[in-house]
């Protein structure tokens, strides 16, 4: 976001100064066929492996850190991502920029899910009805993706507006299916706080074929956050607890039904700051107020960013493998992260 973006430059700088959606799917034998038609980018990584800087530790709660890596390129496009899928195991992921792009790399891993590189890196713009990019249309500061059967929901930002697009992303030239109608409620959203984080909950759970779509921030830091549980054509209203100056910027289902919540904060009291909520199934009711419980929380004494994108997949022992992702809001300034999380039994 760009009021966001400048605020954690100047941040950043200052620390400078003193420093799915759906259930686990069936192993894929070989990658899917995913923005065939994109341009490919030369992305440079730069692999770490202690997430609490200066500490060796690797157990922070119920998650187990595996490692990160840095995502270095030349290329301004590869930059301010956003929502995130993580694919075919974990070699691949799918996101999108916060000004109307698909990106997608095969990511190398080790036989436990560790981070090791990226490769065959490309983007290539999101097409509205009518062939026209989204940022051409103005309809960009695209925030959310996930995965709905056969085609994929994407948020906007600023316009407050729910698109449709088919899945899977064959060549990344397929065009827009349609524009979800949105209530009043979600239109009212404040626009550079609005539909930040999206997400599908999986098949066989109570909450089965709803998607829930969050704001960034209410009308007020003191007030809740709003939410929108959508479902054939009907909404109904929730809100998130805001505390200790976080926002939402991103949310995925576990298979189970709970739901992992992504919330990063930035001022001149606190800096750089993220952390991971989980909220139970049975909270997620229409009218209902989350709060959820802290898995974890980190700042700038972490290896963090504008962490805006979180995807799950199931790891080689069936455990649970987290991917976050941040924003660089293309600035020099700031990274572009993608950590990875072991969770163990909660």
């Amino acid at each position: 976001m760009a009021e966001g973006g400048r605020r954690l430059r100047a941040l950043a700088a200052a620390a400078l100064g003193c420093c799915l959606l759906l259930p686990f799917p069936a192993v894929e034998a070989g990658n899917l066929a995913l923005l065939e038609a994109a341009k490919p980018v030369q992305v440079k990584t730069r692999p770490f492996d202690r997430f609490q800087i200066g500490r060796n530790l690797h157990t922070f709660g119920p998650l187990t850190f595996l490692g990160g890596l840095e995502l270095i390129s030349a290329d301004r496009n590869v930059g301010g991502l956003s929502g995130l899928l993580s694919l075919n195991s974990g070699n691949q992921i799918l996101a999108i920029t916060d000004n109307g792009l698909w990106f997608a790399a095969d990511i190398k891993q080790s036989p436990d899910g560790t981070p090791l590189d990226v490769a065959n890196a490309r983007y290539t713009p999101m097409l509205n009805r009518s062939r026209k990019t989204l940022r051409a249309a103005w309809q960009h500061d695209t925030e959310a993706i996930a995965i709905d059967g056969d085609s994929l929901l994407v948020t906007a930002e600023r316009a407050n507006d729910i698109f449709r697009f088919p899945w899977p992303l064959t060549t990344g030239k397929e065009r827009m299916i349609e524009e979800l109608a949105v209530s009043a409620e979600i239109k009212a959203l404040r626009g550079s706080k609005g539909l930040e984080a999206l997400a599908m909950a999986p098949a066989g759970s109570r909450l089965q074929g709803t998607a829930l779509a969050i704001a960034e921030r209410g009308p007020s830091g003191s007030d809740s956050i709003p939410g929108f549980l959508l479902k054939d054509g009907h909404q109904e209203m929730l809100s998130v607890a805001r505390s200790d100056r976080y926002d939402v910027t991103d949310a995925t289902f576990l298979p189970s039904g709970d739901l992992l919540l992504l919330e990063r904060r930035f001022n001149l009291r606190d800096l750089v700051g993220m952390r991971i909520r989980l909220i139970h199934d049975a909270d997620i009711l229409p009218g209902a107020r989350l709060e959820g419980q802290v898995l974890l929380e980190a700042d700038y004494g972490y290896q963090i960013d504008n962490m805006e994108g979180i995807a799950i997949h199931e790891g080689p022992d069936g455990a649970t493998i987290l991917t976050l992702l941040s924003d660089n809001n293309r600035s020099l300034l700031q990274r572009t992260l993608l950590l990875r999380f072991k969770m163990d039994g909660l």
